[in-house]
């Protein structure tokens, strides 16, 4: 049995699960509705204040499809009730974002700054202090687009290893390297 694919999912007061005929899971809340198609082998059943993931046979695949529609379904749950936050800290001289409605656009030591616009479903905010390092928040109720979109952001300038120069999520902690050592 999959430790994660037999653990319930708490429905929080507020948050309503339906299932329909085709396996489609809608979760509405406060903070919007997410939307989610499941595989015929797994059954989602919806109780009155709980949700439990079930699968029809023991094989590798069942197995494994268990676990992660349990994992999207309880994602869901927590976006709309909660929502998800992803803080990400741009380190190095000159470095700088600054939003324009759904537009981001980064100065990252390129000759030309970088435009990226997000789609609908993802808050951007920037915090440019002078003397600190600038700051980007994502807030989303989806976890695997902020994530996706966070990866992005990052993908533009990685943190390289000598210095720690670049876009690095807050708290994430570099593993450095030495450097060359002075000759003799």
């Amino acid at each position: 049995m999959s430790r994660i694919g037999k653990l319930p999912i708490t429905i929080p007061a507020g948050v309503v699960v339906t299932v329909s005929d085709e396996n489609l899971v809608t979760v509405k809340g406060p903070k919007g509705e997410l939307k989610q198609q499941v595989d015929p082998i797994i059954k989602v059943r919806v109780e009155a204040t709980e949700i439990s993931v079930e699968r029809s046979s023991d094989e590798k695949e069942d197995r494994s499809k268990h676990g992660l529609y349990r994992a999207l379904i309880h994602n869901m749950v927590v976006g709309v009730s909660e929502g998800y936050k992803v803080v990400q800290e741009l380190v190095g001289v000159g470095y700088k974002a600054e939003a324009k409605g759904q537009i981001l656009e980064l100065s990252l030591g390129y000759s030309h700054s970088i435009f990226m616009e997000l789609c609908p479903e993802v808050n951007v905010e920037t915090a440019n202090e002078r003397g600190k390092n600038s700051i980007i928040t994502l807030t989303s109720i989806d976890k695997q687009l902020i994530g996706q979109v966070a990866a992005k952001i990052r993908s533009f300038r990685k943190p390289e290893p000598y210095k720690g120069k670049g876009i690095k999520f807050q708290n994430e902690v570099l593993r450095k390297k030495a450097g060359k050592s002075a000759a003799k």
